[in-house]
Parts: structure tokens; C-alpha cells; sequence
């Protein structure tokens, strides 16, 4: 069963999901491509169970952290959570493009679209910080919350 509750942030109201042993699943912004905040009805609401991630996720919009510990349960293929782990493993404040992305996860250069898909499908926005991710040329590129929360994401970050 999916235990789901919500909290606001700069981004505007954050939805998030568990499994029954309290893993995250995902973390959702309002406005998010391919994705609804609007909950299932067959999930349960229960803040108990995700009042640490809402913890750690309000530490990290005041300032205060840098690195989550949290236990996540993302659902995806074999690749999308090698690009994810990948992720993990961005400095906070840091910045890396594509190919750096694609490279860091073991993979070969022809993979850097799928790797991008792969990125833009991270259910587990901000904790696993794919706003971390930009162009060949450092530009800001598709985030599936918008480039606007991506600037935010990395503006509190100091970039």
C-alpha cells in the first residue's frame, strides 16, 4: 500500500510516497511533467511514516543540509536506477552535464539520450538531485519540474 502526505516548499506543495516499510518512493513538485500531485485514492495519508523525509527536506530548504538519510524505493528499470545512483553521488552546490552523468554511471557515450530520459523520469526529485544536471555548455536544461524550480533548486544550493 502507498502511504503518501504532502509539505510545502519553495517549489510550492511537495507530495510525497512510501512503501509500507517507509521507503521513499517518490517525491512529487506541483507542477511536474508526466505526473500528478493529485493522490490515488487507494493510497493512505500518513505523515507518521514520511515525517522524517519531510524533516530532512525542510532542513534542506532552510539551508541546513547538505545530504539526506533517507531509506528510497524508487520504481524503475535496471538502467534508470544506475543513472539514479549516479546521481546520488553530485556534490551539493556541484553541477555536472550529461556526458559527465553518462561517464560517472559506467556507461557508454551513445547512452547520454537514454541517460537523459533516464534522468527526467527520477521520481525522487530534489533527494536524488537531478537539478544537479545541465547542458553540454552549462546552460540550464529540461527538469520536469521546470527550469524555474531548477533555478530555485540550485540557487538555495548557492549556484
Amino acid at each position: 500500500m502507498t502511504r503518501y502526505t504532502t509539505m510545502d516548499s519553495p517549489l510550492g506543495r511537495l507530495q510525497l510516497t512510501a512503501d509500507d516499510e517507509g521507503r521513499l518512493t517518490s517525491v512529487y513538485a506541483p507542477v511536474q511533467k508526466g505526473r500528478t500531485v493529485e493522490p490515488d485514492p487507494a493510497w493512505t495519508r500518513d505523515p507518521e511514516v514520511l515525517a522524517e523525509a519531510v524533516t530532512q527536506l525542510g532542513e534542506y530548504f532552510a539551508g541546513d543540509r547538505k545530504e539526506f538519510a533517507l531509506a528510497l524505493a524508487p520504481a524503475g528499470t535496471e538502467f534508470r536506477q544506475r543513472v539514479w545512483r549516479a546521481l546520488d553521488d553530485i556534490p551539493y552546490g556541484a553541477t555536472v552535464t550529461y556526458k559527465e552523468l553518462t561517464q560517472a554511471a559506467g556507461l557508454p557515450p551513445t547512452s547520454v539520450r537514454a541517460v537523459a530520459g533516464a534522468v527526467g523520469a527520477n521520481p525522487l526529485l530534489i533527494l536524488r538531485p537531478c537539478h544537479r544536471v545541465v547542458g553540454s555548455d552549462g546552460s540550464l536544461t529540461g527538469f520536469a519540474a521546470g527550469l524555474e524550480a531548477k533555478q530555485t533548486l540550485l540557487g538555495l544550493e548557492g549556484k
